[in-house]
């Protein structure tokens, strides 16, 4: 399985320009290859082959000390953004309620003592709110923890809907560490447009995350609508 995920990352990545027609022609004919299943697929190894660091297994017994100090975060972030005056209850889009919901988590992670919550630079060094995963937490006792928060409706837990995603490349990579990986599920009251109120919460283990791999070849508006692509067009004023 890790050869097959190797493969993929170094040619499907946006990072790599697949210069020969017969390296197209592999690939293609690797992704459609009979039988080919890319489902159920450990992240941990994802990660692995993506950047070259291991996701740790949460142990509930080691690890209990400062897996109950992120859930007191995550508790308090809860009760901030429930108040009467959060801007959680303005309506809005859900990615709106995302934004505030990771910003108040890491000011209440930096509130526990000696540990620093930021968001992660890429290998090319910058910093870069947008991809997996969000927050880079720094434990006291060295320990990295790499978080990744999520709002779900109540009731769709067991929903099928794309609701994960990971897009590996090498230049805006932000996983640079050895260390666990936690989803944050902070579980919502709302359709968009009405009042949103958190109802709920959880942490995911993510070294347990089976993923699946669907192949899709893309192309913008650019792409499309090439001066020489275009065989007959009509502007109006």
């Amino acid at each position: 399985m890790k050869w097959a995920i190797a493969l993929l990352l170094l040619t499907v990545s946006p990072c790599f320009c697949l210069e020969a027609r017969s390296d197209a022609q592999t690939v293609i004919a690797w992704l459609f290859g009979d039988g080919r299943k890319l489902k159920d697929i450990p992240f941990p190894e994802v990660v692995e082959a993506a950047s070259g660091h291991n996701v740790f297994s949460l142990d509930k017994k080691k690890d209990s000390a400062w897996l109950a100090r992120i859930a007191a975060a995550v508790e308090r972030t809860v009760v901030v953004l429930n108040q009467p005056d959060s801007p959680l209850h303005q309506g809005g889009r859900i990615n709106e309620a995302s934004r505030f919901i990771e910003e108040q988590l890491r000011v209440e992670l930096n509130r526990e003592a000696d540990w620093k919550a930021t968001i992660p630079r890429t290998a090319a060094g910058g910093e870069q709110s947008s991809g997996y995963p969000d927050i880079l937490l720094l434990r006291d006792d060295g320990g990295v923890v790499y978080l990744d928060p999520k709002l779900y409706e109540v009731g769709s837990s067991a929903s099928t809907l794309r609701t994960f995603y990971f897009e590996p490349k090498m230049a805006t990579n932000k996983i640079l560490h050895d260390g666990h990986h936690l989803i944050v599920g902070f579980q919502h009251n709302r359709a968009v447009g009405a009042s949103l109120r958190i109802t709920g919460w959880n942490i995911v283990d993510v070294s347990k995350l089976l993923v699946r791999f669907k192949a899709e070849f893309q192309a913008s508006n650019r792409d499309l609508y090439r001066g020489e692509a275009i065989v007959a067009e009509k502007l109006f004023p």
